[in-house]
C-alpha cells in the first residue's frame, strides 16, 4: 500500500477491517501525536517492536474484525468469563415468615 503523506497512511490503516495492533516509527513529534489521536487500533506502539506486551502492563486486544471482548492481562479480563447472576426478593411481602 502507498500513502502520500502521513496522515494519508494513517486514513489506509483505519479503513482496513482489523485493528489489533499498530506501530509507528518516527522521528516528527508531530507525527507522533497524530497517531496517538488517529490511529485506531486496539494496541498502539511508537518508536518499538509491535510485539511482546506484558502481560498486567500492557493488556493486549483489539476490535473490528481483530477481537471482541476484554483485553487479555486488563483489568475486565477475568470478568468475562464469569455469568452474571442477579437475586431479588421482596422481603416486605405480607405473609412472610422467617425461617
Amino acid at each position: 500500500m502507498k500513502a502520500d503523506s502521513f496522515a494519508d497512511a494513517i486514513r489506509v490503516a483505519n479503513e482496513t477491517e482489523y485493528a489489533l495492533t499498530g506501530g509507528v516509527y518516527a522521528r516528527s513529534p508531530a507525527n507522533l501525536a497524530m497517531a496517538r489521536e488517529h490511529f485506531d487500533v486496539g494496541n498502539l506502539y511508537l518508536n518499538r517492536p509491535i510485539t511482546g506486551a506484558l502481560v498486567s502492563r500492557q493488556p493486549f486486544g483489539g476490535h473490528r474484525f481483530s477481537g471482541v471482548g476484554a483485553k487479555a492481562g486488563g483489568e475486565d479480563y477475568l470478568a468475562q468469563f464469569m455469568v452474571t447472576r442477579v437475586i431479588s426478593e421482596n422481603t416486605l411481602r405480607r405473609g412472610f415468615e422467617s425461617i
